[in-house]
């Protein structure tokens, strides 16, 4: 399943903020990714058309199964990264907004090694920190 870049930013700020809050509405969004809050209906108005999330009568915004997996993944591979660059010795907010930059482009190949090495050299299941 191909989303645009954008779209998958959008869905893992819903995931994190869900997380953070329990409840997401699309200023908490704006405010999370330093958007416009016009910015932030047009793009909640996309998702919601096609599919990725529902919003209720209330405003508040809740992913839909394909949005969920769309989201943890980006959200597992930006967690991922920012943890392996801060072990390489990259300052926490360095590693975070690098992350951000790679998690959308590295190829699931890479991805998996990076895991694989990160189980190998850090004895983990999961290839996690």
């Amino acid at each position: 399943m191909h989303v645009y870049e954008s779209a998958e930013d959008y869905l893992e700020a819903i995931l994190v903020i869900g997380k953070r809050r329990g409840a997401v509405r699309s200023i908490d969004i704006a405010n999370e990714l330093n958007f416009s809050k016009p910015s932030v209906s047009v793009a909640m108005k996309k998702l919601r058309e096609s599919g990725h999330i529902e919003m209720a009568p209330d405003g508040f915004i809740r992913l839909l199964p394909s949005g969920q997996e769309i989201a943890e993944h980006i959200y597992e591979r930006h967690r991922t990264l920012r943890d392996f660059f801060v072990y390489l010795g990259v300052s926490e907010d360095t590693a975070s907004a690098d992350a951000c930059k790679v998690e959308h482009d590295l190829s699931d190949e890479t991805f998996e090694k990076i895991k694989a090495h990160i189980r190998r050299t850090m004895g983990t299941e999961d290839g996690s920190f």
